[in-house]
């Protein structure tokens, strides 16, 4: 999944100018939907594009043939690439033939292979044009897709794969703000939302004040805490930016909190000033003058150096890889001397401070617990994998792998400070059982297990992402990103004053 949103970001994601006007006399003029390449179907090793043909070398290494996994201990390795799909899919062209379930996903694959190539095919991609702020009193809709890019201002999403590309990139921030928007699709009318409140009384204005930037004046800060962030941390911030632009009168700062948070690149050394003494008075003298071999060799080892240790690609193996490095932004600063981790600050904007912190949460909640406000802070974890086993701790009664939301070094510790500081905490799942799998795991976990509330009920997230992501180590196997969603905070005491007589 981080390899292809890092190619979502990298086509240049823009934001567009003002709202686009429809004129009177093109009132009958139907929209043509922008023409695709002549074909944007290819056998992954014989893509045009080297990234996928290295992915194609890394599923060939990873994925088991299926029907040898039904017959025989260690299975072979998948080698033949399906001739409808593209992908690796089986060992040879006899145990494709002979696989009667292939047809269920094949269609799928297909689908997953022509948006990696349109991604990469170079044609001017609409919908990463990105809207200005919302217009005075245009209320948005969060009924779904559809309307939300309707009433947003989005470009026209003419296709599937249109729709594809754009839920892909957008699923991460407007979850969020659909999530905690005074009109979110989550309401105490079909029981998605418990009457335990959320932040809207804080994003917004009262009734019939002028919701704009001068209403932030005074009010607190909002902090979003994204745990466990990956992909996430790795969008650019002028697509984050689309989630300040649904509360113009909150001043919003997020922070990804994780081991695999991409931090910028970084910075260029300054160019020295040039010299304006004599050429010869500024000359090294013999013994310090460079050579040509230290002056124009050692770049070059050094540069192809680093080609040959980056990887063309980075499989996924059970856990996403960690995204590159974004971009330096300007007034990008390093924030480790506040924080004691590696980690960054950037202001975008008036509206928008973006923090990375490449740790653990566990290893800087002490930073934050004292200033956790559940009026002004929240906490989300996408696709965290709660109910996971894990492949670092193992119980010391029964010998078996630790749950993650039980471990000592993933979620174990965590959870009971978030749980302590009465903050909404929200969680996305990827599919169905995902999120079943999730849920169940609270029952089990110590000091979460009876101490939790409900804040919002397990159910479909109508802002997840429509697109199919094939893991590396089983073709097989194809997720959507965010597609559920659920909420809960710490369990709130009630405090009963009784008063006693002493006659």
């Amino acid at each position: 999944m981080a390899c292809s949103l890092r190619a979502t970001t990298r086509l240049g994601v823009r934001l567009a100018g003002p709202r686009h006007v429809r004129h009177i006399f093109s009132f009958f003029r139907r929209n043509k939907p922008q023409p695709e390449p002549a074909t944007l179907f290819h056998k992954f090793s014989d893509s045009p594009h080297s990234v996928l043909r290295a992915r194609s070398s890394a599923i060939k290494q990873l994925a088991p043939c299926p029907v040898c996994a039904t017959s025989e201990a260690q299975p072979r390795t998948v080698a033949f690439e399906c001739p409808d799909c593209g992908w690796p899919t089986h060992c040879s062209h006899e145990h494709h033939a002979q696989d009667s379930d292939h047809h269920k996903y094949c269609s799928r694959l297909r689908e997953a292979n022509e948006d990696e190539h349109d991604l990469r095919s170079g044609r001017h991609l609409r919908e990463f044009e990105l809207p200005g702020p919302q217009g005075f009193e245009e209320a948005i809709s969060f009924a779904n897709w559809d309307v939300f890019w309707y009433t947003r201002g989005f470009p026209s999403m003419d296709t599937e794969r249109s729709r594809r590309h754009a839920s892909k990139l957008l699923s991460f921030p407007i979850t969020i703000g659909s999530t905690i928007h005074q009109h979110s699709g989550l309401t105490l009318s079909n029981q998605r939302l418990t009457p335990e409140g959320t932040l809207r009384s804080t994003l917004h204005v009262p009734t019939g004040a002028p919701e704009n930037a001068e209403a932030a004046i005074g009010k607190p800060q909002v902090r979003v805490f994204m745990l466990g962030a990956r992909a996430e941390s790795s969008l650019p911030p002028h697509v984050w930016e689309q989630l300040t632009m649904l509360f113009p009168a909150a001043q919003l700062h997020l922070f990804f909190i994780g081991p695999q948070v991409s931090l910028p690149k970084p910075a260029a050394a300054p160019k020295p000033a040039p010299s304006t003494t004599n050429t010869q008075d500024s000359a090294p003298p013999p013994s310090e003058a460079p050579t040509a071999a230290s002056s124009t060799d050692t770049p070059d080892s050094s540069s192809t150096k680093l080609t040959e240790n980056k990887p063309e690609y980075t499989p996924n193996v059970y856990e996403p890889p960690t995204p590159a490095p974004i971009d330096r932004l300007k007034g990008t600063r390093n924030s480790i001397e506040r924080y004691g981790v590696p980690s960054y600050t950037v202001p975008y904007s008036h509206e928008l401070t973006i923090t990375g912190l490449q740790a653990n949460y566990a290893d800087v909640h002490a930073q934050f617990q004292h200033t956790l406000d559940p009026y002004s802070d929240l906490f989300f974890m996408f696709c965290p994998g709660f109910g996971f086993p894990s492949p670092e701790s193992v119980s010391e009664e029964t010998g078996e792998p630790l749950l993650q939301i039980s471990s000592p070094t993933e979620w174990g510790p965590v959870m009971p400070m978030l749980l302590a500081s009465k903050c909404p905490i929200f969680v996305t799942g990827f599919s169905p059982a995902d999120v079943e799998r999730d849920v169940r795991s609270l029952s089990t976990a110590p000091q979460v297990a009876g101490e939790f509330e409900w804040v919002i009920t397990p159910g479909p997230n109508a802002f997840g992402s429509e697109k199919w992501e094939v893991a590396d180590f089983d073709p097989r196997v194809m997720v959507k990103a965010n597609w559920g969603i659920w909420g809960i905070r710490g369990k709130s005491r009630d405090i009963q004053e009784k008063s006693f007589s002493w006659w």
